[in-house]
């Protein structure tokens, strides 16, 4: 564990409230007292800017960020892009995913991101056949955050078909081969042999309607026990028009039935939805993980997070594909968006942004002690400077709505400090990234 710590910072977000002059003392990793309207005393390591817990990355494909900037001149559209995603995954391998990943969570760790939930559906070879560990890729991934520095739930995604027809699910195309177990039994006795780590926790996840069929949903949902269980929900109205055909249902409509909608359940995207289902997944108490910057990528649509949250679903942020990897230009997403819907400003306060990047994307997540600067939680803590031509001059409690990822300065994990003066202080992260993506391109 971490030797015993004393910070200070001049602003830090307590639980609900901006605080300043906040003195935080850490021991074995956690915080051991936090006191503000304080001096700071000798030898206290001096944080510079607004200081807020650690953030939560709740939804992220690491491999999907080498598709950042290939769009294209025309930009095509979801399912063009899906078929470039295809190509990426066929050419990764345990290695390659690696070191690829451990790229990829470095550059989450300079943005402030000190846990991700990682969507995991590449399982297998290429053409379909288990590695003689049939978890080498999973593993490949948990090694890779422990080496970036961070945190991560492996959201271990059941995948079993290729979409959905008329009459139910459609065999799978040659490409999703390697995502699938065959059977629900057999995703579940695969992922039993998992074991969570100190620093990595197993999750469950069912990729969509679209890859599980309702027998199987219910199988996942109830093998998956008390872990999170995370599942991509009505990102396109395609996927919408599919599940009403096959089963006469929304896709949350099916999932409830199945039993599958329940606290622990964080639902991605949720972006078509009807006033039923909406009701629905906030009298569930279901988290919800927007992804602003990728729906707005894929021109999938605005998701109606001011509704959801009355309605009493539980928000969260993530990355998705990583075209962008910071969450503070997701929160401000999150925010724009509503206003542009809306045409009211103010819709979330900025308390309200902070929790779900913190204390809502933990608990998604699975680590309920983690995401706020408080007695008995992880010692977390994202520095992000004032002073940048971004920053300066702007408000303290609002500084998340002028702040990017280059304003985060100091990171601290579990009260290791992982970025310092915006550099990562294990890895060169461009370099590192550049010869990752090179070997899978």
């Amino acid at each position: 564990m971490s030797d015993d710590r004393a910070f200070f910072a001049r602003h830090a977000w307590l639980p609900g409230e901006l605080a300043t002059d906040v003195r935080m003392e850490v021991e074995a990793g956690r915080f051991s007292a936090v006191t503000p309207g304080v001096d700071a005393r000798p030898g206290d390591e001096q944080l510079p800017g607004v200081v807020v817990a650690g953030m939560a990355n709740t939804h992220s494909h690491a491999f999907h960020r080498v598709l950042r900037g290939r769009g294209g001149p025309n930009g095509g559209s979801f399912w063009t892009w899906r078929e470039q995603m295809y190509a990426v995954a066929a050419r990764l391998e345990p290695d390659n995913y690696y070191a690829l990943a451990r790229a990829v969570f470095a550059e989450m760790a300079l943005s402030g991101i000190t846990c991700v939930g990682e969507f995991h559906y590449v399982h297998h070879r290429a053409d379909g056949t288990p590695y003689d560990d049939p978890n080498a890729m999973g593993i490949a991934l948990l090694d890779a955050a422990r080496a970036a520095g961070i945190r991560i739930t492996l959201l271990d995604a059941c995948y079993l078909a290729g979409g959905l027809g008329t009459s139910g699910p459609l065999p799978l195309e040659p490409a999703q081969r390697r995502f699938s177990d065959g059977t629900a039994t057999r995703w579940a006795e695969r992922v039993a042999r998992l074991p969570d780590r100190p620093d990595g926790r197993i999750g469950a996840a069912i990729h969509s309607v679209r890859a599980v069929g309702a027998e199987d949903i219910s199988t996942v949902s109830r093998r998956a026990g008390s872990r999170p269980l995370h599942v991509h929900l009505s990102e396109q109205g395609a996927e919408n028009e599919a599940c009403e055909r096959a089963y006469g249902l929304t896709p949350t409509a099916l999932l409830a039935r199945c039993g599958a909608l329940r606290r622990g359940t964080t639902a991605v995207h949720a972006t078509h939805l009807t006033p039923a289902d909406i009701t629905g997944l906030g009298e569930a108490g279901v988290g919800i993980s927007f992804c602003p910057t990728t729906e707005r990528d894929l021109a999938d649509g605005i998701g109606a997070a001011r509704a959801l949250a009355d309605a009493g679903a539980v928000l969260s942020l993530g990355t998705d594909q990583n075209t962008v990897i910071d969450l503070l230009e997701e929160a401000r997403g999150l925010e724009m968006n509503e206003r542009l819907t809306s045409q009211r400003r103010g819709r979330f306060e900025p308390a309200q942004l902070i929790t779900m990047l913190t204390e809502h994307g933990h608990r998604a997540l699975g680590w309920a002690d983690a995401g706020r600067i408080a007695v008995g939680a992880r010692a977390d803590l994202v520095a992000v400077d004032t002073d940048s031509v971004r920053t300066v001059g702007a408000d303290p409690a609002s500084v998340l709505l002028t702040a990017s990822a280059a304003d985060v300065a100091t990171v601290v994990v579990d009260g290791r400090t992982v970025v310092e003066g915006h550099r990562h202080r294990t890895m060169d992260v461009a370099g590192e990234l550049a010869r990752a993506i090179t070997a899978v391109s």
